[in-house]
């Protein structure tokens, strides 16, 4: 069995460039984000569960979820956001096992779990063998969603009131990365990180 680990963070902490940082190096990674568009694409497994739970006016014209239309229910409403995740959670850990299993036959040093919520989920913590968050200010997390198309201060706000503080993360965690820093510093963390899991998998 392959080494996992789960990589966690608050919105905008970067788990996205560490984790691509990290498969560059050959780590598999399995992306729950990743396979929460795919089951909400057009046609997508979520779909039709979803309509049934939100109505219509939660799925584009295309068939697909609208993400925006979501997003703004989801993270300023807790029972919405309760309903949407018991659709697409248990979808999720059906192809994140099946994803494992495939990582496993591979010849990938370790497989890497990127989990949004990893911390907030007791189910996904049982899963991984070691808990790698990424971490940075609020102020910096704030910074970097506003970057982002359709993402509002305020919305970046509420967000981030749903997630995990900061604190809570880190006491999870067997590996952190500080994330402050430039893209450089990241693939030096990177580096790092690759080492000691390829260590870890060599004497286990």
């Amino acid at each position: 069995m392959a080494l996992i680990i789960g990589l966690t963070g608050g919105i905008g902490s970067g788990k996205s460039a560490l984790a691509e940082r990290l498969v560059a190096r050959g780590a598999a990674l399995v992306d729950t984000d990743a396979i929460a568009h795919d089951i909400t694409r057009p046609g997508g497994a979520a779909i039709e569960p979803l309509r049934a739970a939100f109505g219509s006016a939660a799925i584009s014209a295309d068939g697909a979820l609208d993400r925006g239309w979501m997003r703004r229910r989801a993270f300023t409403n807790r029972a919405a956001k309760a309903t949407l995740e018991s659709i697409v959670h248990p979808l999720i850990r059906t192809e994140v096992e099946r994803q494992i299993l495939a990582a496993n036959e591979s010849s990938a040093p370790y497989v890497v779990i990127a989990v949004p919520l990893l911390v907030e989920s007791g189910i996904w913590r049982e899963r991984v063998d070691r808990v790698l968050v990424v971490d940075c200010s609020e102020a910096t997390q704030i910074a970097r969603v506003r970057e982002r198309p359709g993402l509002t201060e305020a919305m970046a706000h509420a967000i981030l009131e749903m997630q995990a503080g900061r604190d809570e993360r880190l006491a999870a965690a067997q590996d952190i990365v500080f994330n402050e820093g430039s893209l450089t510093d990241l693939d030096d963390h990177a580096q790092r990180l690759h080492h000691f899991y390829c260590g870890i998998r060599a004497t286990a």
